[in-house]
């Protein structure tokens, strides 16, 4: 790797030094692992003091490139996950479609009375199944999703499916396509829960995404709620949209 920088130049040492490293990252010199050399080890590369590294790595850090883990190092930061609104796919589906390799945890399902909230959505129902699954990549929980869904899946073996998405499941199940969905988005604050599943600090902010599914014939089959860790994710409607107002 090349260690050049110029003593003389009217940019910063460490603004060289955080351009260095950012080309070196995008080149994927630091893959598989992720991780960067110790301050120490940059320091001596580049022949700069401790703070000089320490300022180059704090830009990068707040630019998003990399991300610093308590008594591990310095690591580049994973890829935000892009959820497009424009087309009916599961969550775990949107992971696939872009590479990555996530995986589900079923941390619990069982029959529950349907909430007052959604009887309107599960009409003449007096149970509905909930289940409680974890949506984890590159070994970091990313998202956890908090379902309600039609009772005759309370018999399904979770062990066996736990890595199918939901929309499978019910079309397996039911013989019936999920054809709709709703969806709204809001944030909220990680309770005790949410913080221990996610990783995240208690209070921290999460983006919501409540997700309402249903059959061809009207009847609702999924009410979803993923909580989901921000700096990971992002949604992206692609789209024309026309003005109704004269330029």
């Amino acid at each position: 790797m090349s260690t050049s920088i110029l003593r003389d130049s009217t940019t910063s040492l460490y603004e060289q030094i955080a351009h260095q490293l950012l080309e070196e990252i995008q080149r994927g010199d630091y893959e598989p692992s992720g991780k960067l050399p110790s301050e120490a080890q940059l320091g001596e590369r580049f022949g700069v003091s401790r703070v000089t590294v320490r300022l180059a790595v704090g830009k990068l850090s707040d630019d998003g490139v990399v991300e610093r883990k308590q008594g591990k190092g310095t690591f580049v930061a994973a890829k935000q996950v892009r959820h497009g609104l424009d087309a009916l796919r599961s969550f775990h589906e949107a992971l696939l479609l872009q590479g990555l390799q996530p995986s589900m945890q079923v941390l619990s399902h069982a029959l529950r009375p349907v909430p007052e909230a959604m009887r309107g959505l599960f009409e003449e129902a007096g149970d509905c199944l909930l289940l409680e699954r974890l949506h984890v990549v590159d070994d970091e929980p990313i998202a956890l999703g908090r379902s309600h869904l039609p009772a005759e899946l309370a018999n399904v073996t979770w062990a066996e499916v736990e890595h199918q998405p939901i929309y499978s499941i019910l079309e397996s199940i039911t013989g019936l396509a999920v054809t709709r969905a709703d969806l709204a988005i809001r944030a909220q604050e990680a309770d005790k829960s949410l913080a221990g599943a996610l990783h995240v600090k208690r209070g921290a902010a999460l983006l919501v995404m409540e997700r309402t599914s249903y059959f061809a014939d009207g009847r609702c089959c999924d009410r979803t709620t993923f909580f989901i860790r921000p700096e990971r994710y992002a949604f992206i409607l692609s789209g024309v949209f026309k003005s109704n107002s004269a330029n």
